[in-house]
């Protein structure tokens, strides 16, 4: 499933077999392994698969985060079946407000165009970058109680973060 999302000095687009390169440098990072799902090492062989199975998804949209529509600087993902969103922003990009504008477009996809009425952030809660995102880009700390999973051989803890629909 592809789309296209444009404001606020961003262009959300989908992925092509052009942007490998560049995603290897966004993505082959230890923050990125770390604090996301993504596989590490993120090497030209990951990005390809990545981008192909981005292309073929039906129930989420992958869209790389640019500001001229080109040069990706990062990613946000909304899963369209669970409401969840996620995003990661390269290395060289970070403290430019990237992730917390590209957040705020895609959520206001997922209200006003996907329909749904309420979407997700899952975070750990040491990861206080990714919670400041969150803040910013207008969603709320659940009272849920936390979710305990396994991811990449590291026990997580991540607490549910949540926008409704206006």
């Amino acid at each position: 499933m592809t789309a296209r999302v444009v404001a606020d000095g961003l262009v959300l687009r989908a992925w092509e077999p052009a942007d490998v390169p560049a995603m290897v440098e966004l993505f082959d990072d230890p923050d990125v392994a770390y604090w996301t799902p993504l596989k590490s090492p993120f090497d030209l062989a990951v990005a390809t698969e990545y981008v192909e199975n981005a292309r073929q998804a039906k129930d989420r949209l992958q869209l790389a985060i640019t500001t001229d529509g080109v040069q990706p600087l990062g990613e946000v993902m909304l899963n369209l079946t669970t409401g969840s969103l996620g995003y990661a922003i390269g290395p060289a990009h970070r403290g430019q407000r990237l992730g917390a504008r590209a957040l705020k477009l895609l959520t206001a996809y997922a209200h006003e165009t996907a329909g749904l009425p309420r979407v997700i952030l899952e975070i750990e809660p040491d990861n206080a970058a990714s919670s400041a995102v969150a803040q910013a880009a207008g969603y709320r700390l659940t009272d849920l109680p936390p979710e305990q999973v396994v991811d990449k051989g590291r026990e997580l803890t991540l607490f549910t973060w949540e926008h409704l629909a206006w």
